[in-house]
């Protein structure tokens, strides 16, 4: 997650930049849009349930948001409100990936890859309390097509990650463990300090029951990123 001491720097960033695309997408004659939003634009809002699904919206008020997630609701607002008043015939499609994880194409750790990387190199000795859905970067680039393809889309949100339970850090730690021996030797065995999260729960069925979307389990992605990292010689505790 961006950190930034000046929340103009993410905010106007986001909100501008989204309607400059819609805009040229409109004047360019497109069809549809499919916009790149994210969990932060959906569930950083707390709920007694702590129960998300597509028709939940992280409200920008929210006392002590910080401008990430704030940044990303801010700009999927911008984006249904141009459609609404501005888009003409140009149709948009959301979609809200939770963490995304995976293999990757490029040769340096960027973004959550980082994070994983930390892991793994034994320089995260205690990871934070964090429940979240896992959402595997091919999945995610499967849901755009299907959101761009399919008639029924149009104008939908789309939550994206796998099946069953939010996981925490620690439980992504004692996956590594498990499924990689010695890779994963350093990998964190404790959590930091505090309460204990909510139980997050995050409904991806709108996706699969409208666009025929079928995440792979979040075991295999969490696996496969870390030995994406290992085959690219990206980590320094390889074995």
């Amino acid at each position: 997650m961006i950190q930034t001491d000046d929340p103009d720097e993410v905010i106007v960033r986001a909100r501008d930049g989204t309607l400059r695309v819609m805009r040229a997408a409109r004047d360019a004659g497109a069809r549809r849009v499919v916009l790149t939003s994210s969990f932060a634009a959906v569930g950083y809002t707390p709920k007694p349930s702590a129960e998300y699904t597509e028709a939940d919206w992280t409200d920008p008020d929210t006392p002590g948001l910080p401008p990430y997630p704030r940044s990303k609701a801010i700009a999927e607002r911008t984006a249904w409100d141009f459609t609404e008043h501005e888009g003409g015939d140009t149709e948009l499609v959301s979609v809200n990936p939770t963490f995304i994880l995976g293999p990757t194409l490029t040769a340096q750790a960027r973004s959550s890859l980082q994070l994983t990387k930390a892991m793994l190199d034994g320089m995260m000795p205690v990871v934070r309390r964090q429940r979240f859905g896992v959402a595997d970067v091919r999945d995610v680039a499967d849901l755009h097509i299907r959101a761009m393809a399919a008639p029924e889309a149009a104008g939908g949100r789309y939550l994206a990650l796998a099946d069953g339970p939010t996981i925490s850090f620690l439980e992504m730690a004692q996956i590594l463990r498990d499924r990689l021996g010695p890779l994963a030797g350093r990998v964190p065995t404790e959590e930091a300090p505090g309460p204990e999260p909510p139980r997050l729960i995050i409904h991806n069925d709108r996706a699969k029951h409208e666009l025929g979307w079928r995440p792979r389990p979040a075991e295999t992605t969490i696996v496969e990123t870390a030995e994406s990292l290992r085959d690219l010689g990206l980590l320094s505790s390889i074995i």
